[in-house]
């Protein structure tokens, strides 16, 4: 059962026609006389518990925060894992040029064959 919002009508699935009829059976049972402190009880008691759920909420709150506040540091840069390809070894290596009297031997060489 998804709650809407905090609307006991809501909760309890309770229409105009319920309420009526429970307020009516609690008239007969606690007479006219009991039934006004019977209701100043159960507000009384719906709002410290409001007080105090709302206190836990905010102890709770502040313990988050104060925990944010201890933790939030900036870390360094974590090692890469043994064996991790890093950018500097992606990038292939210079081929280092051909000395130049070596290509014409081979030229030279490659003429007298033929």
């Amino acid at each position: 059962m998804a709650i809407c919002s905090g609307s006991i009508m809501e909760f309890m699935n309770l229409g105009f026609p319920e309420m009526i009829f429970i307020f009516l059976l609690a008239l007969i049972i606690f007479g006219p006389k009991k039934l006004p402190e019977i209701g100043r009880q159960i507000g009384k008691a719906l709002n410290e518990f409001k007080r105090a759920s709302n206190e836990f909420k905010a102890q709770i709150e502040s313990e988050i925060s104060n925990l944010d506040v201890e933790n939030h540091q900036i870390l360094p840069p974590a090692e890469p894992p043994a064996g991790a390809i890093t950018a500097a070894s992606t990038a292939p290596e210079p081929v280092p040029d051909p000395e130049p009297h070596s290509i014409e031997q081979h030229s030279v060489a490659k003429a007298q064959d033929v």
